[in-house]
């Protein structure tokens, strides 16, 4: 059990890094999506949590799945076509068909991937099913929320070819963890999309041209704190940053719901059943909920459930796997449990909330702030 268990948070780490927006800015953008929903969208407001619970799971995926990566990024300044006219070929066929299947999926199949997500959506709709919908949704979410992250357009992702390394990591995670409860947007108009293909690449052609801000932002900050590591240089790329942050946060909360909206409309607009309204886990019955809220600074609540008595074990771990809490032990009735946590002197960061019995082994992310 240790050797898995280690194993485990292995996978969990390399996930970690991988990770755009970070934990905390993708919860953000999914959960948001709810401030544009319309009149003819009411019945999917039970969605909204779920969403931002969800928002995550493709990065999970990245570290079983070697078909994942790619699907979170394009280094769409490799392609000669954006270089010279701002365009690059819009369908993965003709991009292939151009330029070969090595080189395409080498650059990242970013926008490819988010109207995959899309069109199994609007086929889920349209066959009512429900449970498997709002996954899609929440995938179509975290795939929206990369298009709107400029370091997920550009083969300078890292600011290695600016003299910026180490910028990815600084600016979508670090400052977004610190600042995240400072970014407040309202909702705003949506309509059905006319063009889903040409809707995406639009976002990401205008999402490439805060590249140059994002960069400068970071210069900015090095030349105010004379480092990239203290309280002082992540406060400077915040003030450099926070007004387009700001706006590429709400763009992707409403890009999100624009295309939800549309494919629910394209699908015919089906009405969900009351009882629609959480994903259905077929392979545990063991079930783990999303801390609430999340992220959070002082105070927290967990929520899980036990099926028949079991003998649990609930725990928090940091990112090295090192025990921080352990929150429930021993056997357990079956029944629904709520525990409060007020942890002490936690540094701000990523931990894993983990709940195993002797079948089942759950995680979740929880992000805690400043």
């Amino acid at each position: 059990m240790k050797k898995q268990f280690l194993t485990i948070f292995t996978f969990l780490g390399l996930s970690v890094m991988l990770i755009s927006w970070g934990g905390a800015g993708h919860y953000k953008i999914s959960y948001a999506s709810g401030l544009s929903f319309n009149s003819q969208m009411v019945q999917f407001n039970p969605w909204v949590s779920v969403l931002a619970d969800h928002a995550s799971d493709a990065d999970d995926r990245k570290s079983w799945d070697p078909n994942e990566g790619p699907k979170h990024y394009i280094d769409i300044d490799n392609y000669n076509e954006f270089l010279t006219g701002g365009r690059i070929p819009q369908t993965l066929d003709s991009a292939i068909a151009i330029h070969g299947a090595a080189f395409v999926y080498d650059q990242g199949i970013l926008p490819w991937a988010t109207i995959t997500a899309y069109d199994s959506l609007k086929s889920c709709f349209g066959r009512l099913d429900w449970a498997n919908a709002v996954l899609f949704a929440s995938d179509l979410g975290h795939y929206v929320a990369d298009g709107h992250m400029p370091l997920h357009i550009t083969r300078n992702y890292n600011g290695q070819y600016s003299g910026n390394n180490g910028i990815h990591s600084r600016f979508e995670s670090t400052m977004i963890n610190a600042y995240v409860s400072q970014i407040t947007y309202p909702g705003f108009d949506i309509g059905e999309i006319e063009n889903v293909n040409q809707y995406i690449f639009d976002y990401l052609y205008v999402n490439y041209t805060y590249l140059d801000s994002v960069i400068g932002a970071d210069d900015y900050a090095k030349a105010i704190a004379g480092n990239t590591n203290s309280s002082a240089y992540k406060q400077a790329l915040w003030n450099k940053s926070k007004g387009f942050t700001t706006l590429l946060f709400k763009n992707a909360s409403h890009a999100l719901t624009q295309l939800i909206f549309t494919a629910w409309v394209q699908a015919g607009s089906p009405q969900m059943e009351a009882s629609a309204v959480t994903p259905v886990d077929p392979e545990s019955s063991l079930f783990l909920g999303q801390n609430v809220p999340n992220p959070f600074k002082n105070a927290t609540t967990l929520n899980y459930r036990i099926p028949k008595n079991s003998e649990v074990l609930l725990q928090v771990f940091d990112l090295s796997g090192k025990h921080i809490a352990t929150l429930a032990e021993g056997q357990k009735a079956a029944g629904n449990y709520s525990i409060g946590w007020n942890p002490e002197y936690l540094k701000p960061g990523i931990y894993y909330l983990t709940l195993k019995s002797r079948e089942i082994f759950e995680v979740k992310k929880m992000v805690v702030l400043n």
